[in-house]
């Protein structure tokens, strides 16, 4: 499985690559008739990483973690 992509800010909190293969498989799989994704769920798991880990708020997230 490829790594992270994400040309942003890494941090502490993020997912390594191990932790994400261990994960990945359960992730529920793209649904074929629904519109496509626009997250990966990778990334949002950082981003919850990143509030549990620093304790600020939903509207403190950094920007590239998305609009949530």
């Amino acid at each position: 499985m490829a790594g992270i992509t994400r040309k942003t800010k890494r941090y502490p909190s993020d997912l390594t690559d191990e932790e994400w293969e261990r994960i990945a498989p359960l992730m529920p799989p793209a649904n074929r008739r629904g519109r496509k994704r626009t997250t990966d769920f990778r990334e949002i798991i950082n981003a919850l990483r990143y509030l549990v880990r620093s304790g600020c708020g939903w509207e403190m997230l950094p920007v590239h973690f998305g609009p949530w």
